[in-house]
C-alpha cells in the first residue's frame, strides 16, 4: 500500500511548526515567530513539506519528483530529528483552537495528530528503526517507483535512480549500525530475503528495464552505482543471517504496547478483551457462511475438501492471466449495479511481484495525487521456490479465491479507493491513507460485492469470498495473540491451516507476517467499523439504496481513523471505534 506505513537528514526550522533542533543563537527569534497568530493551511503545508523532507522516499512515492533519488537519514541524529519533528507538530497542532477553525479544519488538525502520533509510535515506541528489518525493507530501498511509472522519460528516471543507488550504501551502514541482536528468527529470515532480493533487483530487473536506453555513459554509471548499492544490500543481508543462530522467538509487542499502537496508528482505545471477541465472531460468523456453502456445493464433504474443491479450480494460465480477465468483468458489475463511482480513466495493470516483495501473495501500487495519469499495478506473487511442489501447488490461489483478491486489489477495492484518495477535497487526506482505513475498505469491498450478487449466489463464489474473509480473521486473531497473548508463530500458523482453512503455504507465510506486521488485524477491524458505520449511516438515509452515496461519502476522506470519519458522517462528539 502506498503509505507503506512508512526518515532525511535535513530537518529545517519551518515557520508556523515549531523550532525543535534551533540553534541556541536563534532561539528567541523562533520563539517570537511561534507567538504569531498562523494560519492552519499554512501550518498543514508546512508540514507536509517539513514530512517530506525527513522522508524523501515517501515525497516520491506520492509523486513529488523533485525529490528523486533521496533516501531518509536512518542516522542516530536523523531519527531523532524525525522523532522532535513530529513531537512538535502535536503540541503545535493541537494549539490551534478548535472554535477558530472551520469544520473542515478541526478535522485536518485531528488527522494529522493522528498521522504524526502513529509515526512516531513506530519510530520510538515500538522501536522499529532498531528492532524491525521490515522497518527498512518497506521505508525507502524500493525503487520499483522509478520503473513501473513513467512519469517522465526512461533517460530522466534512469538518473533518478542512478542517484538513488548512490545513497543506498550509506543508508545500508545505519541500517547495520541501528539493528540489534539478537533477531527474532522470522525477522532474521524476513531481513535476510528483502536485501538479498534488492540486491538481485538493483543489478537485475532494474538493469533490464533501463536497457533501452542508449547512452553508454549513462549505462556505465548505471552498472557501478547499482553493483554498489547490491553489494551493499547483500552486506546487510550477511550480516542479518549471521544472526541466525543467535536468533529469539522475542517478537511480541506485548499487551500494553498492543493496544498503545492501536490507540496511536488508528484512534481504537477498546479493550483488547472487546476486541478479541469482536474477531472471534467474526470468525464464527464466516464458518458457519462457509458450512452452508459447501453443503451446496460440495455435499457430504468435509470443510477441508470443500475448501480444497474450490482451490482446485485454478485459473487458466496462471493467476496473472486470470486476473487480467477479472478485472473488467468486476467493473462492469460495480457499474451496473451502481455500487460507488469510479473517477478518473487510470488504469490498474497486472505483473508478477519482484522477488524482493513476496511476503505477501499480492499487493496493488497506485500513483501517488502528485503523478498524474499514471497506472496502478497489481502484483500477484509466485510460490516460494523452496517449498515442495505439493506446497506450491497450494498456493496457487483458485478462480474464485482469486476473485476476491482483485476484488480487493482492484475493484472496487484499493485501486478506486485511491482514485477517490487522490481527488480528496484535503490534500491531507490525498497523501496520508491509514492502514486499517486502507485495508478494511478493500476488505469490506469483498463482502460487499458478495452482498450486492457477484456471480448471483454461486456457491463457489462464496467459498472463494469466504476464503479471503477467514484469512483476515486469522490475521486479526494471530496478532493480538502472538503480541499480547503468548500465542507462538507456529500456533498462529495452525490457527490459519485448522480454524481458517488456509493452504500450508499461505499459513507459513501469514504467521511469519503477523510476528513483524503486528498491525495485520486492521483488515478485520478496519472491515468491522466500516460495516457498522454503514449500517448505522444508512438506516435514515435508505438502507440498501443508500450505499453508493455512503461509499462516495466514506471515500471522500482520503484515509483518516476510521473513528474520524464516523464521527464526521454521524455527527457525533467524539471521535470512537464502534463494532
Amino acid at each position: 500500500m502506498r503509505s507503506k506505513f512508512l526518515l532525511l537528514a535535513v530537518f529545517v526550522t519551518l515557520s508556523g511548526l515549531g523550532a525543535a533542533g534551533a540553534p541556541d543563537a536563534g532561539r528567541a527569534a523562533v520563539a517570537h515567530r511561534a507567538a504569531k497568530p498562523v494560519d492552519w493551511k499554512r501550518f498543514r503545508t508546512n508540514f507536509i513539506e517539513g514530512y517530506f523532507r525527513l522522508n524523501p522516499s515517501d515525497a516520491v512515492y506520492q509523486g513529488r519528483h523533485d525529490f528523486d533519488g533521496q533516501l531518509p537519514d536512518w542516522s542516530a541524529a536523523g531519527l531523532k530529528k524525525q522523532a522532535d519533528f513530529l513531537r512538535s507538530a502535536i503540541t503545535r497542532a493541537r494549539a490551534f483552537d478548535g472554535r477558530k477553525l472551520s469544520a473542515a479544519d478541526r478535522f485536518e488538525r485531528d488527522y494529522l495528530v493522528n498521522v504524526a502520533q502513529g509515526k512516531l509510535f513506530w519510530l520510538e515506541d515500538a522501536d522499529n528503526p532498531h528492532r524491525n528489518p521490515a522497518y527498512y525493507v518497506g521505508g525507502g530501498l524500493d525503487p520499483n517507483v522509478y520503473i513501473a511509472r513513467p512519469y517522465a522519460d526512461a533517460p530522466t528516471r534512469m538518473k533518478a535512480i542512478i542517484a538513488f543507488f548512490k545513497n543506498v550504501p550509506a543508508a545500508a551502514a545505519n541500517i547495520r549500525a541501528n539493528l540489534k541482536t539478537p533477531m527474532p528468527l522470522s525477522f532474521v529470515n524476513y531481513g535476510v530475503a528483502g536485501f538479498n532480493g534488492f540486491a538481485d533487483f538493483y543489478a537485475g530487473d532494474a538493469k533490464t528495464a533501463f536497457a533501452g536506453v542508449k547512452d553508454a555513459g549513462l549505462q556505465r554509471e548505471f552498472d557501478l552505482a547499482a553493483a554498489a548499492a547490491a553489494s551493499a544490500m547483500r552486506d546487510v543481508a550477511a550480516f542479518i543471517e549471521a544472526q541466525r543462530p543467535a536468533a529469539t522467538q522475542g517478537f511480541a509487542l506485548g499487551a500494553a504496547r498492543f493496544s498503545r499502537m492501536l490507540a496511536a496508528t488508528e484512534g481504537v482505545s477498546l479493550p483488547l478483551e472487546r476486541l478479541e471477541a469482536a474477531g472471534r465472531a467474526d470468525l464464527r460468523r464466516n464458518q458457519a457462511a462457509l458450512a452452508e456453502a459447501c453443503g451446496k456445493f460440495a455435499p457430504g464433504a468435509t470443510i477441508e475438501n470443500c475448501v480444497a474443491k474450490m482451490n482446485a479450480n485454478k485459473p487458466e494460465g496462471g493467476p496473472v492471466a486470470e486476473a487480467r480477465r477479472q478485472i473488467p468483468t468486476l467493473k462492469a458489475f460495480v457499474l451496473a449495479k451502481d455500487l460507488i463511482t469510479i473517477p478518473g480513466t487510470e488504469q490498474a495493470l497486472v505483473e508478477e511481484s519482484p522477488p524482493y516483495n513476496r511476503q505477501n501473495s499480492a499487493y496493488i501500487d497506485p500513483p501517488g495525487p502528485y503523478d498524474k495519469g499514471i497506472p496502478s499495478v497489481y502484483y500477484i506473487s509466485p510460490p516460494d521456490p523452496s517449498w515442495t511442489k505439493e506446497v506450491q501447488d497450494g498456493f496457487i490461489p483458485g478462480k474464485q479465491d482469486l476473485l476476491f483478491t482483485s476484488v480487493h486489489e482492484v475493484m472496487p477495492g484499493h485501486f478506486v479507493q485511491f482514485l477517490h484518495a487522490n481527488r480528496s477535497p484535503s490534500i491531507f487526506g490525498q497523501l496520508f491513507v491509514g492502514y486499517a482505513f486502507a485495508e478494511g475498505w478493500a476488505h469490506y469491498a469483498e463482502e460487499m460485492m458478495w452482498e450486492a450478487g457477484l456471480n448471483a449466489g454461486d456457491p463457489e463464489t462464496h467459498i472463494g469470498q469466504l476464503a479471503n474473509a477467514l484469512l483476515r480473521d486469522c490475521r486479526y486473531l494471530s496478532a493480538i495473540g502472538m503480541h499480547a497473548r503468548g500465542m507462538t508463530q507456529e500456533q498462529s500458523r495452525q490457527l490459519f491451516v485448522t480454524e481458517c482453512h488456509q493452504d500450508e503455504g499461505t499459513a507459513r507465510q501469514q504467521s511469519a507476517r503477523g510476528t513483524y506486521d503486528p498491525a495485520y488485524l486492521n483488515y478485520t477491524m478496519g472491515k468491522l467499523m466500516i460495516r457498522k458505520l454503514r449500517a448505522d449511516w444508512a438506516a435514515s438515509r435508505g438502507g440498501r439504496a443508500g450505499w453508493k452515496r455512503f461509499h462516495d461519502a466514506f471515500l471522500s476522506f482520503g484515509g483518516p481513523p476510521i473513528p474520524l470519519v464516523r464521527k464526521a458522517m454521524m455527527a457525533e462528539p467524539a471521535a470512537r471505534a464502534v463494532f
